[in-house]
């Protein structure tokens, strides 16, 4: 069953439920079949988590669409997407924060977030540090005329915001931004999908063993190791393919792409857990919100532009 702070399968898996729903209530309440409403209408297909599975397919393909066109076509419409996305998500975590009392300031937020991506698009790692320094200082002297009460948790929230969202996503950027951009944020971007893939299907078929019941109770160890092997395979093929790599270089950064991913998807699940929420939002049908599509990104591609920028010099 779904919990607050769970979005259900992705890197980790999934440990089935080893009893069925309860079905006590009124006697005179009639069951109502897995194939229809109350009402009689068939019922949304619907993944173990409870997710709307066809609403959920048609929405991450779209999002994927939009992603690989904008790196094939016209690679600086990548950065449009990479800010738009940021800037998004940065809204979704500071209204989530709201429910813990804290209310960061979304002026310098928003505005530091989209100067610290788009200087790592025109300077690199050094404008990508700087405009964080620069939206964190902002943010400070902003808060300052809200007066002393709460100085500490906002400020706080907000710079955990920044570093969380703009800071970690600009690295996307930093990877679009190489000669072969587009190969490297696509083989970074196939290593997470079929991280999520493998480990919801090892999950599936042979999750027993929960990894992080207090944090995410549906991920598994069964569902990890599913992920670090799907992993590992697509990156030895995928970066023998882009980048004419020794299958081993592959299915090392696929394995440790894999591993930032999972540790991203239960930081996540951890925040959402501490907030008390299910999902950072109801933005995109079939996800939650689009904080809740981002949780396993953010933290692989940093990894992933350390690695690649190691093995392909």
């Amino acid at each position: 069953m779904a919990t607050p702070g769970d979005r259900g399968p992705t890197a980790g898996g999934v440990v089935p439920d080893p009893t069925p729903e309860s079905t006590t209530g009124p006697a005179s309440a009639p069951p109502v079949g897995p194939a229809s409403h109350p009402s009689g209408s068939p019922a949304p297909t619907r993944s173990r988590a409870g997710r709307n599975l066809p609403a959920a397919i048609v929405v991450g393909g779209g999002m994927a669409g939009v992603v690989v066109a904008s790196l094939l076509f016209w690679r600086p419409a990548f950065l449009a997407v990479v800010v738009l996305a940021v800037g998004i998500a940065s809204v979704e975590l500071s209204r989530a924060m709201h429910r813990s009392g804290a209310r960061p300031p979304l002026v310098p937020v928003l505005a530091g977030g989209v100067a610290i991506v788009v200087a790592g698009w025109f300077a690199g790692l050094t404008g990508l540090v700087l405009g964080l320094l620069f939206t964190v200082l902002a943010t400070m002297v902003w808060r300052m005329t809200g007066g002393p009460a709460g100085y500490q948790r906002d400020v706080s929230a907000a710079v955990l915001i920044v570093m969380y969202i703009p800071f970690l996503g600009g690295f996307a950027t930093l990877l679009a931004t190489a000669p072969d951009g587009h190969w490297r944020v696509l083989t970074m971007l196939a290593v997470v999908i079929l991280s999520d893939t493998g480990g919801y299907v090892a999950g599936v078929l042979f999750g027993r063993h929960p990894m992080a019941p207090t944090v995410s109770p549906k991920k598994s160890w069964e569902g990890l190791a599913g992920s670090l092997v799907a992993a590992a395979a697509g990156g030895a093929v995928g970066l023998w393919l882009a980048f004419s790599l020794d299958w081993w270089w592959g299915a090392l950064v696929g394995l440790l792409v894999a591993g930032a991913a999972v540790v991203g998807d239960l930081a996540e699940s951890l925040l959402k857990r501490d907030l008390g929420v299910k999902d950072m939002s109801t933005l995109l049908p079939g996800h939650g919100g689009l904080m809740d599509r981002l949780d396993s990104i953010l933290f692989a591609a940093p990894t992933a532009y350390l690695l690649l920028m190691v093995a392909t010099g």
